[in-house]
């Protein structure tokens, strides 16, 4: 393996887990009385202001963000927008469900987006989309179903995890096709289109801002205790850990892994994502998943390598946006 590959596979594992380490982070927040709402305030708040210093650090990528044309700032601003649907809907279930549930949960999303991309953008031939959705539905099935009775979380809370990967997944259909992802077109036409690894960067400072500009003009208009002094002290390193480490350095860490080994390999290493979260959650938070629900677990991950290996139609090289999982 060259060095380049080798820099971005570790690039990539080091993006899944700062992804799967967003809910870890969170729970000792939550303990220390910040909601969900204040909670993504400043996730992305950070995760912005660390996405703005290192675009503007950069003279290359100061360029990326002066080619952006006025289309791609829209499209930037629109999909940090929406993004607020994925992030609050898990982030709000996170506060009863259990950090290594949820993130099998949530990871049905490639065998949605595998179904969904049938229509639009890359397709996968075949009865592949309708087996790996099929495996994941099962899987979510057998993890929900296993949930001992006494320690169920509230069936909200639970409603709003599995809404996540829903939201989610049309969120990343709605992201490529407006990036230019048509059906059949030639591998790494969309990425040629668009820019580089540059304008990249620039597009999720842009994203990432208008998501934190939304989570703080309705935690304003809410009367949350979102103000710094509001905060715990104990919740601090907590709220900045995953603003720097599941936010920004995730993203960037994606992006610039997918550069080097191509967005299929890229989205296929991120499935150590929930395999990372479930192994701190039980070393960190004592939290155990019954057998049927390791079992769910396997099916799962099952559809996801499904869904991001075999042949496609139109397959492109170019890493879908990204800004979390969850």
């Amino acid at each position: 393996m060259d060095r380049r590959r080798a820099l971005g596979v570790a690039l990539v594992l080091v993006s899944a887990c700062g992804f799967g380490s967003g809910a870890l982070f969170a729970k000792p927040v939550y303990a220390a009385g910040v909601n969900w709402h204040v909670l993504m305030a400043w996730r992305f708040l950070v995760g912005a202001g660390l996405a703005w210093a290192f675009l503007l650090a950069s003279p290359g990528r100061r360029r990326g963000l002066l080619t952006l044309d006025r289309r791609a700032v829209i499209v930037s601003l629109a999909l940090g927008i929406l993004y607020v649907g994925n992030s609050g809907t898990y982030y709000a279930g996170l506060e009863s469900v259990d950090a290594s549930l949820a993130a099998l949960v949530v990871y049905i999303y490639p065998a949605l987006v595998a179904v969904l991309s049938l229509r639009i953008g890359r397709r996968l031939e075949g009865a592949r989309a309708w087996i790996a959705l099929g495996l994941a539905l099962a899987g979510v099935a057998l993890t929900v179903g296993g949930i001992d009775a006494s320690k169920a979380p509230p069936l909200g809370a639970l409603l709003l995890v599995v809404a996540s990967p829903l939201i989610y997944a049309v969120w990343i259909v709605l992201a490529a096709r407006l990036s230019g992802e048509r059906r059949g077109a030639p591998a790494g036409q969309a990425g040629q289109a668009n820019g580089d690894g540059a304008s990249a960067s620039a597009a999720t400072a842009l994203m990432m801002t208008a998501t934190a500009a939304v989570y703080w003009t309705t935690a304003v208009a809410a009367g949350r205790a979102v103000a710094p002094g509001d905060i715990p002290a104990v919740a601090w390193p907590g709220l900045l850990a995953i603003g720097a480490v599941a936010t920004f350095l995730a993203i960037q860490g994606f992006y610039a892994g997918a550069q080097r080994i191509g967005a299929a390999q890229a989205a296929l290493l991120s499935t150590i994502e929930p395999l990372w979260t479930i192994g701190l959650a039980a070393l960190l938070l004592h939290e155990t998943l019954s057998p049927i629900q390791l079992a769910g677990g396997v099916l799962i991950l099952a559809g996801v390598v499904i869904a991001q290996t075999g042949p496609a139609s139109g397959r492109s090289a170019r890493p879908a946006v990204r800004l979390a999982d969850e």
